[in-house]
């Protein structure tokens, strides 16, 4: 089974330290001992926003606050592959063809952003879309995908399941409302869509949560369900159970 596994910055490195991504990296060595082929790709979280926030202020243009964005992903990037074991490439893919040569090979890539004006959530769809994974998981800081932005609106419900067309038309919607914030960008969403990849998204600041969800099927998140995507959806677990 090939998985990919998009983490935020704020999910990995909430703070400056090695726990959390000790911990990520735990669950993706033992998906990948169990027979997964994995792939990474870190955001940049708070540290991001912070570091943009003060060079928009010492005034650089949109491109090189993107340029500057990416550079922290990789950063990030570059923390998990430290905690990583030997099976991974030494520095984090700049494109899809270095990551997808890696998980052929079984080795594990970890990416981070790819090109100015593309958020990471786009590069974790495009990745799965490239090597035509059988999962995409997105372990962001909330618990799925809502109606609206739970932390503006108290009656936002979180859905349980969408269809791929669905989740494109709640994302533009959260995007349309000024301050809202959305778990996957609305380019994600439309990759999802055409690619028809099954998609997870889940509160992943606990990921042991991931490893569940990947095994299993078993979350608390928003599973997206494109049409092509057939009947029902498999599991490393499930698969290996039959062989």
């Amino acid at each position: 089974m090939k998985v990919v596994v998009s983490i935020g910055g704020s999910v990995l490195v909430p703070e400056p330290g090695a726990a959390r991504v000790e911990s990520h990296a735990a669950v993706v060595e033992d998906l990948v001992s169990e027979g997964c082929r994995v792939g990474a790709v870190v955001g940049g979280g708070g540290v991001a926003r912070e570091y943009i926030g003060a060079a928009r202020e010492l005034g650089a243009n949109e491109i090189e606050l993107d340029q500057l964005g990416i550079d922290v992903t990789r950063l990030n990037a570059r923390l998990l592959i430290a905690a990583l074991g030997e099976d991974v490439i030494t520095a984090p893919a700049r494109d899809y063809e270095t990551a997808g040569d890696a998980l052929r090979s079984g080795d594990i890539c970890v990416m981070g952003g790819v090109a100015p004006a593309q958020t990471t959530d786009a590069v974790g769809a495009a990745l799965a879309e490239y090597v035509d994974a059988d999962l995409l998981v997105y372990a962001t800081s909330v618990p799925g995908v809502y109606s609206a932005d739970p932390n503006e609106d108290e009656s936002a419900t979180k859905y349980d399941e969408l269809s791929a067309a669905d989740l494109v038309d709640v994302i533009a919607g959260l995007e349309m409302n000024a301050g809202a914030s959305a778990p996957v960008d609305l380019l994600a969403a439309k990759i999802i869509q055409r690619s028809g990849m099954r998609t997870i998204v889940l509160d992943g600041t606990d990921p042991e949560r991931i490893a569940r969800a990947v095994r299993h099927g078993d979350h608390e998140g928003t599973d997206v369900i494109p049409e092509s995507a057939g009947e029902a959806p498999t599991y490393w677990a499930s698969d290996a159970n039959e062989h």
